[in-house]
């Protein structure tokens, strides 16, 4: 039997197509029914399980809660915030002094090129139904641990609110006050160990899995990275913005990485 280690990222109830879910994902809840079932059968197989969850205060930069329009109304989310729109009085944090603090914040985020701020719904709270796993994946993990006699090594990220964190790794813009924001060395090491083929899952597909698997590209060598598998059948992009995963999919395959279904693994 072939040996796996499993990363899932961000396997959380906000992200569900399902009632109350604040940030759903098409195709999610069955992106994750799947992969539930699949580690249920294969437990034997998965010598380590990595799950990253999500996880934030309720007012953070990259949220509505954070943000007022000029005239002092809610922004909506999904509205695009660059520092210029700071600048012009366009948009302004609730808080007034956190103004300096966060145009300094988008204008790094500016600066490296890879992303501008889009506001979302709040999702994804600390200790809120939002926040917990997909029920039936919870249950396969439980079940992976009895059987196994290991531990699922569970990551937060994103909890400082003050800068977005899509990847699993680091923060968009990391902080030198806080490391929790600087590249997570030790997950790193943990995934680059060669011998078993690391099969990545998790939403959203656009997001926080491309954002995720970007830095393990630019850190794990490439022999690492070509046991490395991405289980497009169980991962699936925020809505209007599937050419975005789409195009990640095909650089992660220039980098060696493959691509497959549940069913084809052996």
């Amino acid at each position: 039997m072939t040996p796996y280690d499993l990363l899932v990222i961000d396997p959380q109830n906000d992200f569900l197509d399902i009632a109350g879910a604040a940030l759903p994902v098409p195709g999610a809840n069955a992106d994750m029914d799947r992969l539930a079932a699949w580690l249920t059968t294969h437990a034997a197989q998965v010598q380590s399980l990595t799950v990253t969850l999500d996880s934030h205060a309720s007012v953070g930069v990259e949220r509505t809660s954070f943000w007022l329009q000029a005239d002092g109304s809610a922004v909506a989310p999904f509205t695009l915030i660059r520092a210029a729109d700071v600048q012009a009085g366009s948009f302004r944090p609730r808080h007034a002094d956190k103004t300096a603090e966060v145009l300094a914040y988008l204008q790094a985020l500016e600066a490296t090129g890879q992303r501008q701020l889009i506001v979302w719904p709040v999702h994804c709270v600390l200790g809120t139904w939002g926040h917990n796993i997909h029920s039936g994946l919870s249950d396969a993990i439980a079940h992976w641990e009895q059987s196994t006699g290991r531990t699922c090594h569970k990551v937060l990220k994103g909890q400082n609110p003050m800068t977005e964190q899509y990847s699993a790794f680091k923060a968009e813009v990391p902080r030198t006050d806080d490391e929790k924001t600087l590249l997570n060395k030790p997950l790193m090491r943990s995934l680059s160990a060669q011998g078993a083929t690391l099969l990545i899952a998790g939403e959203a597909l656009s997001h926080c899995v491309a954002a995720s698997v970007g830095d393990l590209m630019a850190e794990l060598p490439r022999a690492r990275l070509q046991e490395t598998v991405l289980l497009t059948d169980c991962m699936s992009p925020v809505a209007g913005f599937e050419a975005m995963g789409q195009e990640f999919l095909a650089q992660a395959s220039a980098a060696g990485l493959r691509t497959a279904a549940l069913n084809s693994l052996i």
